[in-house]
C-alpha cells in the first residue's frame, strides 16, 4: 500500500535522511521518500503490519510534524 504524508516543518535538507531512516526502521515499510521542497513524504508499506498512525509517529519521533495527506 502507498500513502502520502505531509509535513510543513521541513526547513533544511538534512531532515530528509532522518525521516527516511526513521520510516525505514518501521517493520513493514518497504520504501520511504521525502520530497523536501514540497513537504511530501511517500511511504510504501504492508497495511497488514503497519498502521498509518505508526508512520506519523515515526516522523514525529525524529522531531517533525506529519499528517496524512488528502492528495
Amino acid at each position: 500500500m502507498k500513502i502520502i504524508l505531509r509535513s510543513d516543518e521541513l526547513n533544511c535538507p538534512s531532515c530528509v535522511p532522518k525521516i527516511e531512516k526513521a520510516l525505514g526502521q518501521v517493520a513493514g515499510v518497504s520504501h520511504a521518500k521525502v520530497h523536501f521542497a514540497t513537504g511530501r513524504i511517500e511511504v510504501e508499506y504492508d497495511a497488514g503490519q503497519v498502521k498509518t498512525d505508526q508512520l506519523v509517529s515515526a516522523v514525529r519521533n525524529v522531531g517533525y510534524e506529519a499528517r496524512v495527506s488528502a492528495f
